[in-house]
């Protein structure tokens, strides 16, 4: 059985910094991409970033380009978003989710095994 766990979110001032967390067991880690989306209050699921399985090629959404980075550890089954300079409409739900293909611009719907999602809060 997949699980999908993620951490690091919280209440931070705009222009702030988090670190969000994932970490994923019941599958073969490595063999799958991995991408974080966010789901804002009355909007739909917004894919934000995906890297591919060993981390050679990342992708990022227009709006968070030079503000966020995705990496990921093969050892510790765990892929990472840092953020900085957060923004208030950065505030949603974030949510990773796996995928067995790769491709871009990334295909989200191919995105599966969500996590609970951890809450970002941007005050401004």
């Amino acid at each position: 059985q997949v699980q999908v766990v993620e951490s690091g979110g919280g209440l931070v001032q705009a222009g702030g910094s988090l670190r969000l967390s994932c970490i994923v067991s019941g599958l073969d880690f490595d063999e799958h991409a991995m991408a974080w989306v966010r789901q804002a209050p009355g909007k739909e699921r917004e894919g934000v970033s995906c890297i591919s399985w060993i981390g050679g090629d990342t992708y990022y959404v227009d709006s968070v380009k030079g503000r966020f980075t995705i990496s990921r550890d093969n050892d510790k089954n765990t892929v990472y978003l840092q953020m900085n300079n957060l923004k208030p409409e950065d505030t949603a739900v974030y949510y990773c989710a796996t995928s067995g293909g790769w491709g871009t611009p990334p295909r989200w719907d191919e995105y599966t095994n969500w996590g609970q999602g951890t809450q970002v809060t941007v005050s401004s």
